[in-house]
């Protein structure tokens, strides 16, 4: 399995208008066992992301699909900047199959 963690700081206000995009183009992505997009309790502008796929390739193919490509164009303008990122190999957990 696959997995990925990340802080994005969308530009002053726009942090709700970025998570919209941002779970918008995340319907329909083959191999992806989890995409949570959660809002920063202490900053008004950050947004953590946080996944878990199949494998790394499901996740490659995924930044292909036209859903995914579309909100990722529109959302680039409402990003300030990524603050943190981590890859990482889940091991296990609720909707995960327990693997």
């Amino acid at each position: 399995m696959y997995g990925m963690i990340g802080k994005i700081t969308a530009t002053p206000g726009q942090r709700d208008a970025l998570a919209r995009l941002l779970l918008s183009g995340s319907a329909d992505m083959p191999g992806c066992l989890s995409y949570v997009v959660s809002e920063d309790l202490k900053d008004p502008d950050a947004l953590w992301v946080a996944e878990a796929w199949d494998s790394k390739d499901s996740h490659a193919a995924s930044l292909k699909l036209p859903a995914v490509r579309d909100a990722i164009a529109k959302a680039r303008p409402l990003i300030a900047g990524f603050d943190a990122a981590a890859e990482l190999k889940p091991i296990g957990g609720i909707g995960l199959g327990g693997k």
